[in-house]
């Protein structure tokens, strides 16, 4: 599907994980074996490991990351529901990091005052 904002983030295709892979493929095996590894069932069931991502991946703003494992948590069996909700703890602890951090603009606000 192409769209106005195609330029701005690329279909990632076959061919272009290629490339990367051509370029850098040592570099590419060792992130593949790493992201294997950590996907996989452990103390974390897999599904549990996917919903984590798809919220991380909101945070970051990486539009691949979020289609990436949006299907990856579907997969896995994920609701959309259970999507929706790790997509909104997600939102909160960014919105609560900038308000947590407010904390040093307050700091900086007393010290500015202090010397005037």
């Amino acid at each position: 599907m192409d769209t106005e904002h195609d330029h701005l983030f690329p279909q990632a295709t076959r061919e272009g994980i290629q490339m990367q892979a051509s370029l850098a493929p040592e570099a590419m095996e060792a992130w593949r074996n790493f992201s294997r590894t950590v996907f996989q069932d452990g103390a974390l069931p897999a599904k549990t490991k996917q919903l984590i991502a798809l919220a991380v991946a909101h945070v970051t703003q990486c539009p691949y990351c979020i289609r990436s494992h949006t299907k990856d948590a579907m997969r896995k069996g994920a609701t959309k529901q259970e999507m929706m909700e790790a997509i909104w703890v997600a939102a909160e602890m960014r919105a609560g990091a900038a308000t947590a951090h407010a904390a040093i603009a307050i700091d900086e606000m007393r010290k500015q005052e202090q010397k005037n």
